[in-house]
């Protein structure tokens, strides 16, 4: 028998099956109400460093903030004063409450930002409104600005993206390599004065589908080597192709195929791993219309090597270089063609996780070339 559990042991050992996550499920919605009308569990408010300044009677000078403070006795003036909360970039402060209303009214620092198109700003004031919905295990959450006024309806379509863009990847954690890990509570967010109507719902949803890209490049990232093989990496891309097989089509070249298109450089850099190789082409057409251009994107899809995402292997970097040289001899001299580096920003070393910073980057810039 010992010796069967050790056969057994043999044939898993170092082989972490990942569970099955999936993409944060929140609904947004944009409302023109009165702040006091809304009831959930949690009202947000982004707050500037100019909005908490005080008027003559010692109060909040900002009018969305003194309707709040009254419609609370004064209590949220005076939370913010005890807690020393001046609009800094990243403070907060949280008002439990009681009775008819939110459950919990919490001022989110905006810093020195004022009125315009600082969509960073927006975006860490989602990430730490996820950070206090984990926090207070809250399921819905509104969200308005303390200072809307000057925004125009394109600024206000920005912030809403911006937000919700935050909010959600701020909500997602990849745990799929922890025994038992918690699901996340936010299930809807409304946003208050920040425009409404089928052009925000539109991008709204936009931004659900990048952000679920980002996600499955994070998870890409963060799979060890021995889950994320080649042959793993080609299965995803078929999974894509099925699932929208309307618009997407795959290809994938296994090595005796590569070897019959003479990619030696590919196949020297592939010789490097035990798994064998998976050449992936995913190809997208769409459905109704004329084809005005051809976009490729071209990628290093080393599943091996962590390393090269730091580049702090030169060896390796040597080898990524080879191949791509070798993927560029493919390409026409008629055609242009440009090398970005974004290999940087893909992990965040303080964090230990993958960012998917390259996904959005590259939607945008398919968005942009295939209107031109």
């Amino acid at each position: 028998m010992a010796g069967d559990d050790s056969s057994v042991a043999k044939t898993t050992l170092g082989l972490t099956l990942p569970s099955q996550l999936d993409p944060p499920k929140i609904n947004f919605s944009a409302k023109e109400i009165d702040l006091v009308e809304w009831k959930g569990d949690m009202l947000a408010v982004g707050v500037t460093e100019k909005d908490v300044t005080k008027d003559g009677a010692s109060n909040f000078q900002n009018p969305i903030l003194k309707k709040l403070d009254s419609q609370h006795d004064g209590l949220l003036f005076q939370v913010a004063i005890e807690e020393d909360f001046t609009g800094k970039s990243g403070q907060s402060t949280v008002l439990r409450l009681s009775g008819p209303g939110p459950k919990r009214v919490s001022l989110f620092g905006l810093g020195k930002y004022t009125t315009g198109s600082c969509t960073s700003a927006y975006r860490s004031l989602g990430e730490s409104v996820a950070s206090a919905a984990k926090a207070y295990q809250v399921s819905s959450v509104a969200i308005v600005l303390a200072s809307p006024e000057g925004l125009t309806p394109e600024l206000k379509l920005t912030s809403a993206s911006a937000i919700s863009t935050g909010i959600l990847l701020g909500t997602y954690e990849d745990n799929r390599f922890k025994s038992e890990s918690k699901k996340p509570t936010l299930k809807s967010v409304d946003f208050v004065g920040l425009g409404f109507g089928t052009e925000l719902e539109k991008k709204l949803k936009y931004i659900e589908h990048v952000c679920t890209g980002v996600i499955l490049g994070m998870e890409l990232v963060n799979s060890p080597a021995n889950v994320l093989t080649p042959v793993a990496l080609a299965q995803e891309a078929e999974k894509i192709a099925s699932t929208y097989s309307d618009v997407f089509s795959v290809k994938i070249l296994d090595t005796e195929q590569c070897k019959e298109l003479k990619m030696g450089s590919y196949l020297g850099v592939a010789a490097a791993s035990a798994n064998p190789p998976k050449f992936i082409h995913l190809c997208y057409k769409p459905t109704s219309g004329s084809i005005k251009k051809k976009l490729a994107l071209v990628g290093k899809g080393l599943t091996f090597d962590r390393n090269m995402i730091s580049g702090q292997n030169e060896a390796q970097g040597n080898s990524d270089g080879l191949k791509n040289g070798r993927l560029i001899e493919f390409v026409d001299e008629k055609v242009q063609w440009l090398h970005i580096d974004m290999a940087g920003p893909v992990w965040n070393d303080k964090k230990k996780t993958a960012t998917g910073f390259a996904v959005p980057t590259m939607v945008e810039w398919v968005v942009s070339n295939s209107s031109l």
